[in-house]
């Protein structure tokens, strides 16, 4: 055999394993496929049935926290976080001008934890939905604002929450229930989600009948319910001839 033929015999094997080593990758891959294909069917349906429903800055969802008269033609929309200091500051601010606005608007707070820079967001959100389903919502809300200084560097947060339900009398072993029900960790995840949905990125976030709210001052804020409310009423009056 000449060097010839060796060189042709020596390529052809190689050739040949390449074929070999591709025909494996292929059968290979062919099984991971069939493999993974259900698995991934089977989270992603999993993902999209355990979500629940999402509610736009114009609607109210059957477990919105609503403070007011639902019946009045402003809606307050605030998506917050309750360790963000901007979302103390707004809460502090609307409570402020409150009176002067509360017969013609209405709020509804939604939860928006940004659990990356505020590591018990998460945890101080669910502590607000236990509470409301004791009918203190707005209670432990606003203690977890005006306390917020203190407990925002604590290593761990519970037992500071659970002195705040203490002061409100609540049901302590029912609180501590409601922290892992379900319906409860899902209102907080679909808040989020419908936050995601509305664009909202940072928190505060507040839309007026459906309008994002640049500017958070008390002045703006009023400005905008009352434009909102004149024209309302201009419809309506419209409307009844």
């Amino acid at each position: 055999m000449n060097r010839r033929e060796k060189q042709r015999l020596i390529r052809d094997a190689k050739q040949k394993a390449a074929r070999q080593r591709q025909q494996r990758t292929q059968i290979l891959g062919r099984i991971a496929l069939y493999v993974a294909l259900p698995v991934l069917l089977i989270f992603v349906a999993y993902v999209l049935f355990s979500q629940g429903p999402t509610y736009s800055t114009v609607e109210v969802a059957p477990d919105d926290h609503v403070f007011g008269d639902p019946a009045t033609p402003v809606s307050i929309v605030v998506y917050a976080d309750f360790q963000c200091p901007a979302c103390a500051t707004e809460s502090q601010v609307m409570a402020r001008i409150w009176p002067r606005i509360e017969n013609r608007a209405h709020m509804i707070f939604r939860h928006y934890p940004l659990t990356a820079s505020n590591p018990h967001a998460w945890t101080a959100a669910l502590y607000a939905e236990a509470a409301g389903r004791q009918d203190r919502f707005w209670e432990m809300h606003d203690f977890l604002f005006v306390n917020q200084p203190i407990w925002s560097f604590l290593p761990e947060v519970e037992s500071e929450f659970d002195s705040y339900a203490e002061t409100l009398e609540l049901d302590l072993e029912r609180l501590r229930t409601d922290l892992e029900n379900d319906e409860v960790i899902d209102k907080v995840r679909n808040d989020q989600r419908g936050g995601n949905a509305a664009g909202v990125r940072s928190t505060p976030a507040m839309f007026i009948n459906g309008q994002r709210v640049a500017q958070l001052s008390a002045s703006r804020i009023m400005e905008l319910v009352n434009e909102n409310y004149a024209e309302a009423a201009a419809e309506e009056e419209e409307a009844s001839g």
